[in-house]
């Protein structure tokens, strides 16, 4: 589902604000952008390692995550899955420079914080909820 909504939106925000920002609330404003590093716009151009790194993360979630044994751990690493996959679907099929190689589509504009999208939104919840199922697991059950 994740994938599906992040993918959804994306489409979305290239074709509503090719030419346009649209300003929501505040400072809340969606702005098109496409991010070829890694979170909050760090290494720039180096989106083919971010990816790799991306897909090292994937694997190892996956392998821990399937002794996840309650609902809230399963969310935290539906979330992180999904969120990640999302984006590399973009680094892998939106146009760049070779393996890997293309832009992120971020549009979710506060002006004040690094622009984003959903799949960054779920990768950064789902984490915190697979901290807060670990450090508050009831004592007795087995950690993932």
């Amino acid at each position: 589902m994740v994938v599906v909504v992040d993918q959804l939106t994306k489409w979305w925000a290239l074709h509503a604000l090719r030419t346009h920002t649209v300003h929501v609330v505040w400072t809340l404003r969606f702005n098109l952008t496409r991010n070829t590093g890694a979170a909050f716009s760090m290494a720039g151009g180096r989106g083919a390692l971010v990816g790799l790194a991306a897909l090292v993360v994937v694997g190892v979630v996956v392998w821990q995550g399937a002794g996840v044994s309650d609902r809230l751990g399963a969310v935290a690493v539906g979330l992180v899955l999904g969120g990640a996959l999302g984006n590399l679907i973009d680094r892998a099929l939106r146009s760049g420079g070779g393996f890997l190689g293309g832009g992120v589509v971020d549009f979710i504009d506060f002006q004040w914080w690094p622009i984003f999208n959903v799949a960054d939104s779920c990768v950064v919840v789902g984490a915190i909820l697979l901290v807060f199922v670990t450090v508050f697991r009831p004592p007795g059950e087995a950690t993932t």
